[in-house]
């Protein structure tokens, strides 16, 4: 008999421990919550193979331990040094609002294969190449602007 409370004991201290750290401490649907929920339903249906009063008090004081220390954790913010707390305040500028324009001639920073970094103006952008790859270093214009993207082609191209 002390041989299947200590068992039980354990079931459901690593189940509630394991339960608690997936929704605290990981993310997603993991190893911990899948195996928290496992010892759980064993230590239960343990509990309740000993006897049907034995069952009846696992479930509940599984249930009040474990509500218990998950109101405490968040009542005490235990978890708020894991917490992501900076608030992300920039924006992303289109190329319009730099004010690009067709015809504008910079250069890639980045090979375009076909989307790479390109330099226009001083400003930097993610350029798009309308036929080929495109070297770095290479002399572009603009074709075309699309939303965020920059239609560019090599210099070289237009001119033969």
């Amino acid at each position: 008999m002390v041989t299947d409370i200590i068992l039980i004991v354990f079931l459901m201290a690593a189940a509630i421990f394991l339960i608690l750290a997936e929704i605290f401490l990981l993310p997603g649907i993991t190893i911990a919550g899948i195996g928290g929920a496992l010892f759980a339903i064993g230590g239960i249906a343990y509990a309740y193979t000993v006897g049907r009063m034995t069952g009846n008090i696992t479930l509940g004081a599984s249930i009040i331990v474990f509500g218990g220390i998950f109101i405490r954790l968040l009542q005490r913010n235990s978890f708020n040094r894991f917490a992501l707390k900076t608030d992300i305040d920039s924006t992303l500028s289109s190329p319009k609002d730099e004010n690009l324009q067709v015809g504008d001639e910079g250069v890639t920073l980045s090979r375009l294969a076909p989307i790479g970094k390109a330099r226009f103006h001083g400003i930097t952008v993610e350029a798009k190449s309308i036929n080929d790859f495109i070297d770095e270093n290479t002399p572009v214009t603009i074709m075309q602007i699309e939303g965020y993207n920059v239609i560019v082609e090599n210099i070289n191209n237009i001119n033969t």
